[in-house]
């Protein structure tokens, strides 16, 4: 069984409306992966998202903090959106442990940016998106659930349910 998911944005509203249903999906604890070109999409789909988690603050590439904390808004989800710029990491996140984040990431949804090949180590429950652009400027979203996720309703997919063996009676 096919586990992946892709998706068409023709326009960036698109792009940003998608971020904006998986807003409404995600909960505290959840790890978005985010890997793209420059002008794919990512921060685009993480306004998109904190938009859906209805969380506080403008959303912005985090690329020369690292990280940034969007506090929950009243009238929110409660749970608080940490979007972090892997770029400049190189590769290793030992540096997100020396981030002084306001926030405990157990109950955050955490989106990171360039996160392929490094952050999949924070945990092996996690959602990679890799954001495609074409040359006609239409985004493609192929998202990559990993661990518990690959059960879970994804935009475009619903949840897969489980199978259990049942016992039947003859």
């Amino acid at each position: 069984m096919a586990t992946s998911v892709s998706v068409t944005l023709p326009e960036v509203h698109d792009t940003e409306e998608f971020g904006r249903e998986l807003g409404g999906l995600v909960r505290g604890g959840d790890l978005v992966l985010l890997s793209g070109p420059l002008g794919a999409g990512k921060t685009a789909l993480v306004r998109g998202l904190a938009d859906g988690l209805g969380v506080t603050g403008r959303v912005s590439s985090p690329t020369f903090v690292i990280a940034r904390v969007h506090d929950p808004a009243p009238g929110g989800r409660g749970v608080p959106l940490v979007h972090v710029d892997a770029y400049r990491l190189g590769g290793h996140l030992d540096e997100l442990d020396d981030l002084d984040l306001d926030t405990d990431l157990v109950d955050a949804v955490v989106a990171v940016e360039w996160g392929e090949g490094a952050a999949e180590r924070l945990s092996e429950d996690h959602l990679l998106i890799k954001l495609e652009r074409r040359d006609d400027d239409v985004r493609i979203a192929h998202l990559h659930p990993h661990g518990a996720w690959v059960d879970r309703e994804l935009p475009g997919r619903p949840a897969i349910p489980r199978t259990t063996p049942s016992s039947t009676k003859s």
